[in-house]
């Protein structure tokens, strides 16, 4: 384990107090690649600055599209002719590494990608294969992950694609972001175990028709889903990002465990980010959510419930839920995220790891995690370079004096302000 490490603070009363949350960044890398390819320059407002949206910026920079990142939080952009040659760094970014392989091949000249060691090992074939029966080139050594070479003719021909989309959802939302640029209609079909994070799907569906475009979705089968885009021009316009619902959860998951209450400003009344869905978690879990015209507050319980729950759409929030019910007074099952194993680290793997570290009692099942109830004590919680983990090691760090957490800079993934916003928000509360 590194030697950085970072000392978590413990509450000594509940936590009570305000977060104002950065942009989503799932959010702000869908409005940039829409903004790419609009008719007209865009505005966008509340643009998420951390290593993901940077490395998503200086990708479209390369691509040629003008960026004006003088103010990061309100940026202009002017759409030009993508070309190449160019060369994308994808960092350990989900989103971009498949996000961008679509647009990529929209543009004049080869495109290579690649990224951190930890996005060398992530699955990229079925992005790959998709990409190549729409006729697009490229070159990965029968890799099918980073590093990949796309022989870009600025021109994709579209057309229906089939794909296990099973693994992540982000495979569906890259070939629909760059399929109103395609030369016909394109149709995703994907056929396998149901997909992943459906919601996340469904934002890039309301963004697309949002700037106009025209989707059509068939989810009626989650195992046989198809959607359908028709080429047409694209006008995303001035746009304001939420705020980042998922990231807004870590600090909501101080006012569980300690007893306290959080109030995070700006929470959507209606929103497609999956992130929402924390407030039905914790509510099971013994919180009071209160949502009102302009913000959501969370009064954690004297005792939390273990709850048994499928967070198929909602896998992100699984790191933040496992650390609430990690002091829960019963057991948890959190379930249908067998897809976790292929996220920046092997999810399941690291928390079951780091729980039983902490002298808890947590074990791996075939898609998801049990927690039983067992006393923490203070550890060093690894990271294992996942912005996630190092959410989870500082929730618990709560409530057992002593825990450290392995390079919590590793938040500059979504929240590169992450240590002094919890730092502030304990300052208020009190903290040892």
């Amino acid at each position: 384990m590194s030697q950085q490490m970072w000392a978590a603070p413990t509450a000594i009363a509940p936590v009570r107090g305000t977060v104002t949350v950065p942009g989503s960044k799932s959010i702000t890398n869908r409005a940039l690649i829409l903004a790419a390819i609009s008719q007209t320059p865009s505005t966008i407002s509340n643009v998420l600055v951390a290593r993901d949206t940077q490395l998503m910026v200086t990708a479209l920079q390369a691509l040629g599209v003008d960026i004006d990142s003088v103010d990061p939080n309100h940026i202009t952009i002017v759409p030009s002719p993508l070309r190449g040659p160019a060369k994308i760094d994808c960092g350990l970014a989900g989103t971009l590494m498949r996000f961008l392989p679509p647009l990529a091949a929209t543009a004049d000249g080869a495109v290579d990608f690649d990224g951190d060691d930890g996005a060398r090992r992530r699955p990229m074939s079925t992005a790959i294969t998709a990409l190549r029966d729409l006729g697009v080139e490229i070159a990965d050594d029968d890799r099918g992950r980073l590093p990949f070479t796309i022989a870009g003719t600025g021109r994709v021909r579209g057309g229906e694609v089939v794909l296990d989309a099973s693994a992540s959802s982000q495979f569906v939302s890259g070939l629909l972001l760059s399929a109103p640029r395609f030369a016909s209609v394109t149709t995703v079909r994907h056929q396998g175990p149901a997909v992943p994070s459906l919601p996340h799907i469904e934002m890039t569906i309301d963004m697309l028709r949002a700037a106009g475009v025209h989707v059509a979705a068939d989810t009626s089968d989650p195992r046989n889903a198809q959607w359908t885009v028709t080429p047409g021009p694209v006008n995303l316009g001035d746009y304001a990002v939420e705020p980042d619902l998922s990231n807004a959860s870590a600090f909501l998951a101080a006012a569980m465990v300690t007893g306290g209450s959080v109030t995070v400003p700006g929470w959507p009344r209606h929103t497609t980010q999956a992130g929402d869905q924390i407030r039905g978690i914790f509510t099971a879990m013994g919180a009071v959510c209160e949502l009102s015209d302009d913000q959501l507050r969370v009064t954690g319980p004297q005792t939390l419930a273990g709850i048994d729950v499928d967070l198929r759409d909602i896998g992100e929030l699984t790191p933040t839920i496992a650390a609430v019910a990690a002091f829960a007074t019963g057991p948890s099952r959190l379930t249908g995220i067998a897809h976790l194993r292929g996220h920046e680290t092997n999810r399941l793997a690291a928390l079951v790891n780091e729980i039983n570290r902490l002298g808890g009692s947590a074990a791996e099942l075939e898609d998801g995690i049990v927690i039983e109830p067992s006393p923490l004590s203070a550890a060093d919680v690894a990271t294992y370079h996942d912005h996630r983990m190092a959410t989870f090691g500082a929730i618990v760090g709560l409530r057992v004096p002593g825990t450290r957490v392995e390079n919590i800079a590793t938040t500059a993934k979504t929240m590169p302000e992450f240590a002094s916003m919890w730092a502030a928000l304990l300052n208020h509360s009190g903290t040892e």
